[in-house]
């Protein structure tokens, strides 16, 4: 008879543990390690002799069966999955609670459904009438999309292996499914790995394309073992700020893609709707007579995108001056101020500093240096950039600005929207003709806009 063991695992790196304990040796995560229990036999450890089956080996010159990608019709969505769904496939996507992963998903699987794909919509969290009210308040009450409410994965399997498998089946969420041969309640580690593992194998062997919606944890990560992300085949966050109704869907892993494209969403009353052009979206409250605001011509992905830089520094009689970041990383802010202290002299140790990327984006693209070093003089000077200019570029610890890749496609756009300066790094030769260019080679070049006397 199989005896009851128990072992305790890290819910991020999944190391185990025979006792409890606060901090993981793997990863070094804390209050993260949860027990589990795991019926095994008393049988030795290794495989028996019995022989299995041969596996199929081909060369890589044979040729690919290309199979096309199934388009959902939102295209925001396409573009983030890298062109569309692969059948077979897994996908994760996560997000804070209420961002939009239901309804972003529910419109997809309405719109697939619409065009005659077979499409199954299994809810874990919410009743059936509660998805019929959203998808009436959607407009999809004529999608022939099959909807159920079911948490137990034995029965969602035996449901969706009769007949002819569907196209599409979405899971929401993976921490609501439980399989009734572990031994722990749902939501834990054991439970996420088994259920998503014979979901996924049920994807790899029906050729259905699964979609498992995840929670995330209040550091933003999926919530869960963290060998779940390394299960699937792409891993899609839903970000985004409450008082903003723009919504960012970005991909950090996809087998079948890139993974530095997005996709912008706005929030309206009657669903997510796409966003074409998300710098004109960005740029809608832009004042270019206020200082302490740059505009940054940035690439995410394959598209040029404008987001407006905001900056405030005040002068504070602290001992610790404060540092407040939104949508950047404060260590590259850390880095910025460092350099303009000790190449320009601007004395920005003494002050809080506030810094803002305006539409709830977030920005990890070295070459916004430059317009948070624009927006941060300006701030400290009280002079607004000039009209209609753009900055990009990344700084050095030197003080050089260093050029960045696609400036043709950042002044493209610029220009298309109606900005006709633009302030780079010197040395990157453009097609663009009809911009004024002011090229950096300093970050005392960029300060000389602000201070023509020097600094004081």
């Amino acid at each position: 008879m199989a005896k009851e063991k128990t072992s305790y695992v890290c819910g991020d790196c999944g190391a185990s543990y025979r006792r409890w304990q606060g901090k993981c040796d793997d990863c070094g995560s804390w209050n993260n390690i949860k027990e589990e229990k795991a019926a095994v036999s008393g049988a030795p450890k290794g495989l028996s002799g019995k022989k299995g089956r041969s596996v199929s080996l081909v060369s890589l010159n044979e040729p690919i069966k290309h199979q096309p990608r199934l388009m959902t019709g939102i295209d925001e969505l396409d573009r983030a999955l890298g062109g569309g769904l692969v059948a077979g496939s897994a996908i994760l996507i996560g997000g804070d609670p209420g961002i939009g992963k239901s309804t972003l998903l529910l419109q997809a699987m309405g719109e697939l459904s619409l065009k005659g794909h077979d499409c199954v919509y299994i809810s874990g969290e919410e009743a059936t009438a509660q998805v019929q009210m959203r998808a009436k308040r959607l407009g999809l009450t004529d999608a022939p999309l099959k909807l159920g409410c079911e948490t137990s994965l034995r029965n969602i399997l035996t449901t969706l292996d009769d007949g002819t498998p569907p196209a599409v089946v979405v899971i929401d969420s993976i921490q609501t499914m439980y399989a009734d041969h572990v031994e722990s309640a749902p939501g834990t580690v054991s439970q996420v790995r088994v259920c998503a593992h014979e979901l996924i194998s049920f994807a790899k062997r029906k050729g259905t394309i699964v979609i498992l919606v995840g929670h995330v944890t209040k550091d933003g990560q999926i919530a869960g073992p963290r060998v779940l992300e390394h299960m699937v085949d792409t891993v899609v966050y839903f970000e985004g700020d409450r008082g903003h109704q723009f919504r960012i869907l970005r991909a950090v892993k996809n087998r079948y893609g890139g993974t530095d494209e997005i996709g912008v969403f706005e929030m309206t009353g009657t669903g997510l709707s796409q966003v074409t052009n998300p710098s004109a979206l960005f740029l809608a409250d832009h004042n270019a007579r206020e200082p302490g605001s740059a505009v940054f011509a940035g690439i995410e992905g394959s598209r040029p995108v404008l987001v407006e830089i905001q900056a405030l520094v005040a002068r504070s009689s602290a001992a610790n001056p404060r540092r407040a970041v939104v949508g950047w990383d404060s260590g590259r802010l850390a880095m910025v101020l460092a350099v303009l202290d000790a190449r320009a002299g601007l004395g920005l140790a003494g002050c809080d500093v506030y810094l803002n990327v305006a539409g709830g984006l977030k920005i990890s693209e070295p070459a916004a240096d430059a317009a948070v070093a624009a927006a941060l003089i300006s701030s400290l000077s009280q002079i607004p950039l000039p009209e209609e200019t753009v900055v990009f570029g990344e700084i050095s610890l030197s003080g050089d600005f260093r050029s960045v890749s696609q400036t043709d496609a950042r002044l493209k756009e610029s220009s298309k929207l109606g900005f006709s300066k633009a302030m780079m790094p010197k040395g990157k030769k453009t097609d663009q003709q009809a911009m004024q260019l002011h090229t950096l080679e300093r970050v005392t070049d960029l300060v000389s806009h602000f201070f023509p006397d020097g600094v004081e």
